[in-house]
């Protein structure tokens, strides 16, 4: 028992995640090449799951890597789905300031910045600044959740922002599109069936989970499971990570150009957008949980939406490049996990502004590094 717990501790060790990622990284990148995975027409998620359910699945290898996306993002989903008290829901959806922030930056901001940064950068490469764009176009409605909930922000706040920004996008998203692209023809219905399947699914889990684990072991006994639901949702993240560069390992190898073509104004935007938010939320007066909720909201893009678009309104190429994107967008959305927690003492804590209840819940999850007192 104590060697297993030792070894969830590693998992969740800050220190040791850059590590697992890059390891996870690696590895992927190795499987992409060895089984030449870029060379297969790749299904898309819905597509499978939708086969699965038509009694039309095959298990081939574009299926499996589809379902194997599918499976890490609810791996990551869930645990932060069972830490929701679902009474918290309703206060957070009466946070009219934090709406406002992420609702400005999403589509005020975000999608004209990104353009900018295309047209600065990849202006001469047609293909790459449409990817660009489009990846631009839509805040995440999945894996902003997770990065909320590593940082140890608020969770429901999360939820709340997530939600709205998935009705938002049935309206908005062909809109911008015609707008920053020209006429383009897409299933809009899309974006319903990823909300379904990358929120709704884990969501459902998550309230089940935790209503039926406090009823059979009562709060005290259910928290007992938190390190392991919360060691489940980094495994997910690596296993997800596997799954991702293992996509286009062999392209990685052969074009590296192309990531790094795609990391300079992808990295530019994810940094500029996160810090501006974050420190809005901080002059506005919102503890560190709102921030940070705030923060990754406004930032995490819908790489799922994008690629879909691409794969039926564009070329290969382009679909290619929005593919790159969630390579890039991960971790550097981890690398800023871990400034948020980093400044977390030096802007909130010495100001009484977090939650006491994030603060007795902030269990060894990314191991928190003690702070030094001022002096």
């Amino acid at each position: 028992m104590d060697s297993r717990r030792g070894w969830l501790h590693i998992v969740q060790d800050c220190r040791m995640l850059p590590v697992f990622v890059i390891v996870s990284m690696a590895v992927g990148i190795a499987f992409g090449k060895l089984y030449g995975i870029s060379n297969f027409e790749l299904t898309p998620p819905i597509d499978a799951i939708k086969a699965i359910f038509r009694g039309q699945y095959e298990f081939t290898v574009p299926n499996t890597l589809a379902l194997g996306v599918v499976i890490g993002l609810f791996l990551m989903m869930f645990p932060a789905m069972t830490k929701i008290r679902f009474e918290d829901l309703g206060k957070a959806a009466r946070s009219p300031k934090q709406l406002l922030i992420v609702m400005f930056f999403n589509y005020a901001v975000a999608p004209f910045f990104m353009l900018g940064l295309a047209k600065l950068f990849l202006a001469g490469h047609p293909d790459l600044y449409t990817g660009l764009v489009l990846y631009g176009l839509a805040p995440c409605i999945a894996m902003v959740i997770v990065f909320t909930f590593l940082a140890l922000g608020n969770n429901a706040m999360a939820i709340v922002l997530v939600a709205i920004n998935s009705i938002m996008q049935m309206i908005l998203i062909p809109v911008y599109a015609k707008l920053l692209l020209g006429e383009i023809r897409f299933d809009v219905w899309v974006v319903g069936e990823s909300v379904i399947l990358y929120l709704g699914i884990p969501l459902i889990a998550g309230f089940f989970t935790r209503r039926i684990g406090i009823a059979r072991m009562g709060e005290a006994g259910f928290d007992r499971l938190k390190t392991g639901l919360e060691t489940l949702s980094i495994l997910g993240l690596l296993f997800t990570l596997i799954v991702m560069f293992a996509l286009k390992g062999d392209l990685i190898l052969e074009r590296p150009a192309i990531i790094l073509q795609m990391a300079i104004p992808m990295t530019l935007f994810f940094w500029l957008i996160f810090g501006v938010v974050y420190f809005t939320g901080w002059g506005l007066g919102l503890d560190y949980e709102d921030s940070v909720a705030v923060a990754f909201n406004s930032t995490g893009r819908d790489f799922e939406i994008a690629i879909a678009i691409a794969i039926t309104a564009f070329n290969p190429a382009v679909a290619l490049a929005t593919v790159v994107g969630p390579l890039i967008e991960v971790p550097v959305m981890l690398a800023l996990v871990w400034f948020a927690r980093k400044t977390k003492y030096r802007l909130f804590e010495v100001h009484g502004r977090v939650k006491t209840a994030n603060l007795l819940d902030a269990t060894p999850l990314l191991q928190r590094v003690p702070a030094k007192k001022p002096r």
